[in-house]
């Protein structure tokens, strides 16, 4: 019951001392996730994002006490306030010109700055994982989809042209272009499948995390498992 009241009296002493924090970041970041939940987040193979944002806040919520406990009186000020100078910058450029990469991404850099001003590199090592998760919240560019998925494009444009080809269909192929007499077909993009993999990755890291095994070899063995099983 003591441990319990003591437990109590620390988290709202916390709240109380970073309440003007969390004041900031709903100022800044509630118009970025009110516009992707009218947007981005409602489309099918987005619809992850919100998941994720809610996870990754209830693993700071679990870890937020073991931080506070383990990094009293360690603050790291000075660079603290570099990366959360850098954050902002790219919070204003991906606000201002609609870059989602640098809006979302600066959440993940002034959380990081935050905690390393108040409570040091101590309570950065505690929060590493909840901050790491939040970048699966994060939508990749159209070249980065693009440069990742046109291999499995090629691939499948070959297997599709041999097949035919066996089938003694007229067909050629240039790049991922099929070309069946008069018809022309194009290998779509595998950005569902994609996003799709990204959440389940997401979703195995989240499970291992929790289970908290201490075999790094089962983590990382386990973590590798899980992309064949997304492609199966």
């Amino acid at each position: 019951m003591l441990s319990f009241t003591h437990q109590h009296r620390d988290l709202k002493s916390a709240i109380l001392d970073w309440w003007p924090i969390f004041l900031g970041l709903l100022i800044l970041y509630v118009p970025t996730f009110y516009d992707l939940a009218n947007g981005m987040w409602s489309k099918e193979e987005q619809a992850h994002g919100p998941i994720i944002l809610m996870l990754s806040l209830w693993l700071m919520y679990r870890k937020w006490m073991e931080m506070i406990n383990k990094s009293e009186g360690k603050s790291t000020a000075y660079f603290g306030w570099i990366v959360f100078s850098v954050a902002l910058v790219l919070y204003i450029i991906g606000r201002s010109q609609q870059i989602l990469v640098f809006e979302m991404g600066s959440f993940i850099w002034i959380l990081a700055a935050v905690i390393l001003i108040k409570r040091g590199y101590i309570a950065l090592k505690v929060m590493w994982f909840p901050l790491f998760f939040l970048l699966f919240m994060i939508p990749l560019p159209g070249q980065v989809v693009s440069l990742l998925t046109m291999p499995m494009k090629m691939a499948v444009s070959f297997v599709a042209e041999h097949i035919l080809f066996w089938a003694n269909y007229p067909i050629a192929r240039n790049g991922v272009i099929l070309q069946i007499g008069q018809y022309q077909l194009l290998v779509a993009d595998a950005c569902a499948g994609l996003q799709t993999l990204l959440t389940l990755e997401a979703l195995g890291l989240f499970y291992l995390n929790l289970v908290h095994h201490t075999s790094v070899l089962r983590n990382v063995t386990l973590a590798i498992l899980i992309i064949p099983m997304a492609l199966d």
